[in-house]
């Protein structure tokens, strides 16, 4: 297939046009501010000011991982060229933290208190691009991930954790540590994709991920495990806002996947994930946007050292 990939150059959108790369002609669309994907043919511009320069271009799938907005999709839509199928990676963020869980894809969106803006314009995109496509010359998928991980991932997520059992340090967990939390491997979400753009499936929207939650004190426990190594936790208060030392926001939540799970029944266990996530951080620590947790924990956690 000829597949052009938004973005290209950093985690979830690298991932992506390096895997569809291994079997298939693929395109990155960016501005060429970071260095480019291995296999891939890029188009230096900037979505926003695209004039005819995809027109020429005609792709048997757009997987636009990098559009966060309205604006996002209808600037690529109005100057693409033919297309068959296009694949908007949307986000958990559409669901309003008042629903009942597991979300489930018939239920409405709306804005969400924790997320804010990320979350309705990430609504905003989905309601132009099902406006707009599908019709008589393409088709159109969503797909709502929760929190994405794995290789290539350079957000301070995962990696936090790994730097924090290489320093033998103790794991400072929000409250009780039960807070679950839904995960999805990325090279798992670039494996549903796939099968989307293979079966066509009239269904049009997916909740992914992993189909069980997992608490952050569990989460904490595979992270160290990578290293043979098993936590000393300490619990922090809820007075304490965990965002200051603790990588993920004060929100459980669990989608419901049995849509996904029926078309992709299995996913790769979270365990070994993030063991490749690790084999990748290794090698790529300079890739990743740290944050000031280890700061924050020297200087108001007595026990930190």
């Amino acid at each position: 297939m000829k597949i052009l990939v938004t973005g290209g150059t950093v985690f979830a959108s690298r991932f992506t046009a390096e895997y569809f790369a291994r079997e298939n002609e693929v395109y990155v669309l960016n501005r060429n501010s970071r260095p480019q994907s291995s296999g891939v043919t890029p188009i230096i511009a900037d979505r926003h000011n695209l004039g005819d320069t995809l027109k020429k271009y005609a792709f048997d799938a757009v997987i636009d991982v990098t559009a966060y907005n309205e604006t996002d999709v209808r600037d690529l839509l109005s100057a693409l060229g033919n297309f068959k199928n296009y694949v908007l990676v949307s986000s958990s963020a559409v669901y309003p933290e008042t629903l009942p869980q597991p979300f489930r894809e018939d239920m409405q969106t709306g804005a969400n208190s924790i997320w804010g803006d990320y979350g309705t314009n990430k609504i905003a995109a989905e309601k132009y691009l099902t406006e707009h496509v599908p019709n008589e010359r393409a088709n159109a998928y969503i797909i709502r991930p929760p929190y994405l991980y794995g290789k290539m991932n350079n957000l301070y997520r995962e990696a936090f954790a790994f730097e924090c059992a290489e320093r033998d340090l103790p794991f400072y967990l929000p409250k009780n540590g039960e807070m679950p939390l839904q995960f999805f491997d990325i090279e798992d979400m670039c494996r549903f994709i796939a099968i989307l753009l293979e079966k066509q499936p009239e269904h049009r929207v997916f909740n992914v991920g992993n189909p069980e939650t997992i608490t952050v004190r569990e989460w904490a426990r595979l992270c160290y495990g990578v290293f043979g190594k098993i936590p000393e936790f300490v619990n922090v208060s809820a007075d304490i806002e965990q965002r200051e030392y603790f990588p993920f926001y004060d929100y459980g939540y669990m989608l419901d996947v049995a849509e996904m799970s029926a078309l992709m029944p299995d996913v790769k266990p979270l365990e070994r994930g993030l063991a490749q996530s690790y084999e990748w951080f290794a090698s790529n620590r300079r890739e990743v946007r740290r944050k000031n947790y280890f700061e924050y924990i020297s200087d108001n956690f007595a026990r930190s050292k």
